[in-house]
Order: structure tokens, then sequence, then C-alpha cells
């Protein structure tokens, strides 16, 4: 027997995915509708999970931050988990502020606008239609994820001062230098 009773080919293998770095082309380019609802698509949305799971304190991951040029994120946020495929955006009028980080930007925090309400429709893994709507956190968290998906990140959307001391912490930051 396995670990806590499970035989050893049950056990799960996490597989976390390197995040891709302010800089890699793939965070900037579009990623490409899903067409094909299948087991790469699940592997990925396992993977996702897995990378998210990994990375504490997070709410979301989006398939060009491993590399992976597809219209998928992940979201953890609010107490609730789960993936949005070949997603579309709906926001409110109403904002909220409050500081935003990326793990594409890794320790650095910027006050960021956004939407108070965000409602996403979209796909699962299997293809078959859902929603998700949130407001706060999580409706922060899905804008988030769907601008990765347009090549977007959140320190695009900033600002006067507050876009000027991020870009100089970007540039003096230690894994901006490499």
């Amino acid at each position: 027997m396995g670990v806590m009773g499970k035989a050893p080919d049950t056990l799960a293998v996490m597989t976390m995915r390197p995040i891709r770095l302010l800089g890699d082309a793939v965070l900037r380019s579009p990623a490409d509708p899903v067409t094909s609802f299948d087991a790469e698509l699940r592997a990925l949305v396992t993977d996702l999970l897995d990378t998210l799971l990994g990375a504490p304190g997070r709410a979301g991951v989006a398939a060009p931050q491993i590399g992976v040029s597809a219209r998928v994120f992940v979201y953890d946020a609010d107490g609730q988990v789960g993936h949005v495929v070949n997603p579309e955006l709906e926001v409110s009028e109403e904002l909220q502020d409050g500081d935003e980080g990326c793990l594409s930007i890794p320790g650095l925090y910027f006050p960021t606008p956004r939407a108070m309400h965000a409602t996403v429709r979209g796909f699962d893994q299997h293809g078959e239609p859902l929603t998700v709507q949130g407001s706060g956190f999580l409706a922060r968290a899905l804008q988030h994820e769907t601008d990765h998906l347009d090549g977007k990140l959140y320190i695009d959307t900033l600002r006067g001062d507050t876009r000027r001391q991020a870009l100089r912490e970007i540039r003096a930051a230690a894994w901006a230098r490499r």
C-alpha cells in the first residue's frame, strides 16, 4: 500500500509547470481558441490547476503563463475553484480598487482598477457551456486571467505615477535582469 492506504498506481502526481515571466513573447500574444475538447485539453487543465495549487496565495493561472497558446485559465478565488475554456468576458461599470499581482511579474503588487462585477461565459474541459459570475476578488481574477488570454498584463491598465512606479520596480527586479 502507498501513502494513506492508496495503492501506488493510484497516487496522484502533480505537474507544476514553470511560469513564464514578463518579457516572454507568449505573454504578449493573443491565445488561440480551443477547438478540440480532448485528452490533451484535459491534461492542460490539470497542469494549470496543479501549477495554481503549487503557487499559494494566487488567484489564477492562464495557459500562456505556462507557455501554451490556448484560451484556457483556471481560478481559485472567494472559495470557488474552476476553469474556463474560450471565455467571453462581460464587466459592470461599477469599479473596485485594490492591489493586484501576477505570477508572471513576481513579487510586485500595484493598485489596479477593475470592474466590481464580472461574468465569464465559455466551456468546461468537456465542451459543456458554463457561466461564472463574481464580484470583488473573483471578478478581479476573472478579468486578470481573461486579459492574459488577450496578450495583456495587469500593468498595461496602470496609469500615471502608478505606472511609472511599476515600470521602475520591474526594471529593478532581479528576475527582470536575467
